[in-house]
């Protein structure tokens, strides 16, 4: 029996920031050679951040990043490291991994499969590799792979791995976060150990990319797929390892000559402290890994920006109110500012309620009245108006003066505006374009309304009180941009409206596909959140936290005529 000490660096890169990414991993590789680690590993292209999209279509950008792995190279003495960047090969564009040991690069690995679906865009800037790496460890045999390549069964990094007697199989990956997806990397990696009869380390990414929350949770699986060890979620973590392995009889050629396998001399002299057991980080429920989502994605988009403060319209209802303690978590309370604009129609509970929040989160409350800024606008416009009383309008300007107040004091302090809309209002139009929707980054924007309520019920779980009032979270939603008005007067309940969305929007469900709902709601829903494609379209980026959001995820044009809810023939 053989032992072998893997160190995981679990790193949160800053996409084009290679400066600050080079020295973030130098520094895992100095803290990995204290754990008397054989090898370290980071995530796919640690180097540049990820996704740098078209990044990549700047020679300078890929110099960069060639010259700093290159310096990255000749300081790693004592450690073997395996780091993914950007290659640059004949006028192609590679996702790489390079191996460094002895003060030189002693192998590349360029990624074999190519994801091009959902938020994956590869095959637009990396030419697909052909060969599969290996390398030798004092008779340890390690096969290198990244990210989608163990995705795909049957594939020939699997293959590879079989045929050639891996013991080891390293993944570094940039897996993004979606509420579920941790159990499922664990599957496909459990999946391949056993097919491909290896021990496998899975190496992920960590932190907030605009839409993208990368959620960490490296691992280790052993050979019949159970888990080892694995590292904290949503924050950066240095995993270490040790493994003890008999090799397995190596033949006498590689499989499939186009791989390549290279052998590293074993540290001389290296000192191996004692480890505890292994570590296995506590299992997250769904709500909590979802607030903890939202509350990276918001603290990276805020601080990787150059932003100090946010501002947040409260409007006194439970988005505006989970929007404002998901910013607190992430930034502290003196980073928050939250703003009350009351017109005539909000209420005096509403007004109450904004206050009340404000002082549950310790976080300044500017107010703001509009009704005379309104009226002034309703004056302006009476001539081209004309006669007639007033309706939509009047609702949308209110929005949109509101909008106009925040964009204010975001230009006068540099405060970054926060919007609060949730999925459910994005999907079906009931936001105001240039009003609720003006802002620079829209944190609940894939949260359904329903998912709203449970996160502000484990926000007050968590703290043990009630930082968003009771009566926030039990009055029925409403704009309050006229008399009396409810969400419900123009949407079907939420309980109803946000299975429909998920079944449309999320699953590519057809109207008939769609079941247990009167068929007339299903079709309005649909309707609905067909001809407002070109609101979502202006509306800022927002976390990503279910398996489809609106953005990258989904991409319809705007102009579109093939349209899901018209009814066919005599369809009743």
């Amino acid at each position: 029996m053989k032992t072998l000490r893997i160190a995981q660096a679990q790193i949160n890169p800053t996409v084009g920031d290679i400066n600050q990414n080079f020295e973030k991993i130098f520094s895992q590789i100095e803290s990995a050679m204290l754990t008397g680690a054989d090898l370290v590993t980071f995530p796919e292209l640690a180097l540049t951040g990820y996704p740098p999209e078209d990044l990549l279509l700047r020679r300078g950008f890929l110099s960069d990043n060639l010259d700093a792995l290159n310096d990255l190279a000749h300081d790693c003495v004592g450690i073997t490291a395996l780091v993914g960047f950007a290659d640059l090969v004949d006028n192609s564009v590679r996702n790489a991994a390079a191996l460094l040991s002895g003060g030189k690069i002693a192998g590349i690995y360029h990624k074999i499969e190519l994801p091009n679906y959902g938020v994956f865009d590869e095959k637009r800037y990396f030419t697909p590799g052909t060969n599969c790496f290996l390398f030798d460890i004092s008779g340890i045999r390690i096969s290198v792979t990244i990210c989608e390549d163990i995705w795909i069964q049957g594939s020939g990094t699997e293959s590879c791995a079989l045929n050639n007697a891996a013991d080891v199989v390293l993944n570094i990956s940039g897996s993004p976060f979606f509420a579920g997806k941790y159990q499922i990397r664990k599957g496909i990696a459990s999946r391949f150990a056993k097919r491909a009869d290896c021990v496998l380390f899975f190496n992920n990414l960590v932190g907030g990319q605009d839409e993208l929350v990368f959620d960490g949770g490296s691992f280790v699986v052993d050979r019949s797929g159970e888990l080892i060890s694995s590292a904290a979620r949503f924050k950066e973590d240095l995993l270490v390892t040790d493994i003890e392995i008999s090799p397995k009889p190596k033949p006498n050629t590689l499989w499939n000559m186009g791989h390549t396998c290279v052998e590293i001399t074993p540290i001389a002299n290296r000192r191996m402290p004692k480890l505890g057991p292994p570590i296995v980080s506590e299992e997250l429920g769904e709500i909590e890994e979802i607030f903890q989502a939202l509350t990276l994605g918001v603290g990276d988009y805020v601080r990787k920006n150059g932003f100090k403060s946010v501002v947040i319209g409260l409007s006194g209802g439970v988005d505006s109110a989970l929007t404002a303690a998901i910013a607190v978590e992430a930034l502290g309370a003196n980073c928050v500012i939250g703003v009350t604009m009351p017109s005539e129609f909000t209420s005096t509970e509403t007004l109450s309620d904004a206050g009340l929040l404000a002082e549950n989160l310790g976080i300044k409350l500017i107010t703001v009245p509009i009704a005379d800024i309104l009226a002034s606008y309703l004056r302006a416009l009476q001539e081209p108006f004309g006669h007639g009383s007033i309706g939509l309008e009047g609702e949308n300007l209110q929005a949109r003066i509101r909008g106009a107040i925040l964009m204010a004091l975001s230009n006068r302090f540099g405060w970054l505006v926060l919007t609060t809309g949730n999925k459910s209002e994005t999907a079906v139009g009931y936001c105001t374009l240039y009003g609720d929707t003006a802002g620079g980054f829209a944190v609940i924007k894939d949260v359904p309304k329903t998912l709203v309520y449970e996160l502000s019920e484990y926000v007050n779980k968590k703290a043990d009180r009630d930082i968003i009032p009771d009566s926030i979270v039990k009055r029925p939603p409403t704009a309050e941009l006229r008399p009396n008005q409810k969400d419900e007067d123009s949407l079907p309940p939420y309980a109803i409206l946000d299975p429909i969305l998920k079944g449309y929007v999320e699953e590519d469900k057809s109207c008939d596909e769609i079941l247990g709902y009167p068929k007339e709601v299903v079709r309005e829903v649909v309707r609905m959140v067909d001809l407002n494609e070109y609101k979502r379209r202006q509306a800022p980026p927002g976390v990503k936290i279910t398996p489809k959001a609106f953005g990258k995820d989904r991409r319809l044009p705007i102009t579109n005529l093939h349209k899901n809810y018209v009814q066919k023939g005599n369809e009743k």
